[in-house]
């Protein structure tokens, strides 16, 4: 069994809404909910728009592959009506689920970096996971997640 972090984002329609069903998406897909973050605004980053975003973080245990993973949170992203990820740039989504962390792994692979390549430029991330993990350490750096915040 991992325990795995995801970073949840929604900008438009029913905010609340969209993360609460995310959250029970993942619930009956990916695994059992061990933690999750309240909901917090944000103002979009990379990109111009009216709607603010709404975030949360949720820690999951699942049996899933990493790879297994990704294809489960696109299926649910597909489901609560994403048409697409964003490629050239960020747009307004129903909903955004990111890969945050698998266990302690580091993967670098073209479809899928753990863990994700933004999570330490990110207070919409950062500061969510630090509610509910507030002793996690980056893999990568070695330090307490928390060293990051910005608070910008």
């Amino acid at each position: 069994m991992a325990l795995i972090y995801l970073g949840l984002g929604t900008n438009l329609g029913d905010k609340a809404g969209n993360l609460n069903e995310a959250i029970n998406k993942l619930s009956s897909g990916v695994g059992c909910i061990v933690r999750k973050s309240a909901f917090y605004a944000s103002k979009p980053r990379g990109f111009e728009s009216d709607n603010d975003f709404m975030n949360a973080v949720v820690s999951v245990e699942t049996n899933l592959s990493p790879l297994a993973l990704l294809a489960k949170t696109q299926e649910i992203e597909r489901e609560l009506g994403r048409t697409a990820k964003s490629v050239d740039g960020y747009a307004d989504r129903i909903i955004d689920i990111d890969i945050l962390l698998y266990d302690h792994l580091i993967i670098n692979e073209v479809a899928l970096k753990i863990p994700h390549p933004l999570i330490t430029e990110r207070d919409f991330v950062l500061i969510p996971l630090h509610e509910i993990a507030p002793d996690l350490v980056d893999p990568v750096s070695g330090l307490h997640y928390s060293t990051f915040i910005l608070q910008d």
